[in-house]
C-alpha cells in the first residue's frame, strides 16, 4: 500500500474509532476485535512483501511491543458501563491523550530509527504503521472485553441493523457468565 493513501485510511480510522467512542457506543466484539485484526494483517503482508532487512524486523517489533503497551494502557482509560442492558465504552481524556501518545510514539520512532540505521530506515516509511496501530487498537480491544466480561451489561457482538436485534456470540455469554458471577441474558 502507498505512503499517502495509508496515511489516509490511518487518519479515517483513527477519526471514525474516536468520534464514535468518545459519544459512547455498544462494546461491540466484532469491532473491537475484527477491525485491528485486519489492521493487523493488512501491515504484516505489507512488510512481508516489501522488507527483508533484520534490523527493520527488529524495529517493527519494538515499535509493535510500544503500540501494544499503549493500546493496553487505552483500554484501561477507557469508561465500561451499562446503558439498557447491554455494555457500552466511552473514551475518556485519558483515552484520547493516549491514543495521540501512540501516533506521536510512532513517528517518534521512526524519526529515532532515521538517526539509526538511516538506510535501513528507509524500508520502514508508513509500512508499519497499519500493523502498529492495529496491534494498539486490537491489545486495547482486549482490555476493554476483559473489563466488560467482569461488568453488569451484555457484550453483543454486532448492533442491530435495521430494527433488527442485537447478534450475541455463544462464547461471549459463556465468558461473561464464568467471570461475572451472573447468567448473561
Amino acid at each position: 500500500m502507498s505512503g499517502p493513501v495509508e496515511i489516509v485510511l490511518v487518519i479515517a480510522v483513527i477519526g471514525y474509532v474516536l468520534v464514535r467512542r468518545l459519544l459512547g457506543e455498544p462494546a461491540e466484539a466484532k469491532r473491537l476485535l475484527v477491525l485491528p485484526a485486519i489492521l493487523v494483517v493488512v501491515g504484516i503482508t505489507d512488510l512481508a512483501k516489501e522488507v527483508h532487512s533484520p534490523a527493520v524486523w527488529a524495529f517493527t517489533v519494538a515499535s509493535g511491543l510500544l503500540s501494544v503497551a499503549i493500546g493496553v494502557a487505552r483500554g484501561a482509560s477507557i469508561r465500561v458501563f451499562q446503558r439498557d442492558g447491554i455494555a457500552f465504552l466511552r473514551y475518556t481524556a485519558v483515552t484520547v491523550v493516549l491514543l495521540v501518545a501512540t501516533v506521536v510514539a510512532k513517528f517518534g520512532a521512526n524519526v529515532l530509527f532515521g538517526l539509526v540505521d538511516r538506510q535501513a530506515a528507509g524500508a520502514v516509511p508508513g509500512n508499519s504503521l497499519m500493523l502498529t496501530l492495529g496491534l494498539s487498537l486490537l491489545a486495547e480491544g482486549v482490555i476493554v472485553l476483559a473489563k466488560a466480561v467482569r461488568g453488569e451489561g451484555r457484550i453483543i457482538w454486532q448492533r442491530g441493523r435495521n430494527g433488527a436485534g442485537h447478534r450475541t456470540a455463544p462464547w461471549l455469554d459463556d465468558l461473561q457468565r464464568r467471570y461475572s458471577g451472573r447468567d448473561a441474558r
